[in-house]
């Protein structure tokens, strides 16, 4: 099922901003690397850049040690997409095709070299912040293994997970 354009993750705008976001943070990188950054003032100037190509907060992201974590093309992209935003008239079937996704692993074809494709594994995220932006009754547990009062392991159905947040949907 296709979502709306206003639910699905903007890949317009990824592909727009995604070079010039990895080709500033890998700048940064060489700049520290010869002339190091000890006032912090070029972190800053590149905080400003990306926040304003962006819109978003960049104290989430770590744009000085991303080596330590997925790598620069997976910071680039994470600022590069566009955040979710609240839906108000979020239909129920909308909410079955997101868990769907979330709970169901496909494999992107390996020749496909799109950002889409390339990023696969990460929009998940993306679809997290929706659910946790526009159900209340929202807890990233619900995709995660649990363990019962017996000690036995389960995990919720989408049945499940989608009752449970369509019980906490933000009112229109």
């Amino acid at each position: 099922m296709e979502l709306r354009k206003n639910i699905e993750p903007d890949f317009e705008t990824v592909e727009r901003l995604y070079p010039e976001v990895l080709r500033r943070i890998l700048a940064y990188t060489d700049y520290c690397d010869a002339n190091g950054d000890e006032d912090n003032s070029e972190y800053q100037k590149l905080e400003g850049v990306l926040h304003e190509m962006t819109g978003k907060d960049m104290s989430k992201f770590n744009l000085w040690e991303w080596w330590e974590e997925e790598g620069a093309e997976v910071l680039a992209f994470r600022i590069s997409l566009p955040s979710p935003q609240v839906i108000e008239d979020i239909t129920k079937s909308e909410l079955e095709e997101i868990v769907r996704r979330q709970k169901t692993f496909t494999i992107p074809d390996a020749d496909d070299m799109s950002l889409k494709a390339v990023f696969y594994y990460h929009i998940s995220d993306y679809f997290i912040d929706f659910l946790e932006l526009n159900f209340k009754t929202f807890d990233y547990g619900l995709f995660q293994r649990q363990k019962d009062n017996q000690g036995n392991y389960f995990e919720y159905t989408p049945e499940e997970i989608i009752e449970k947040l369509w019980k906490g949907k933000i009112p229109t």
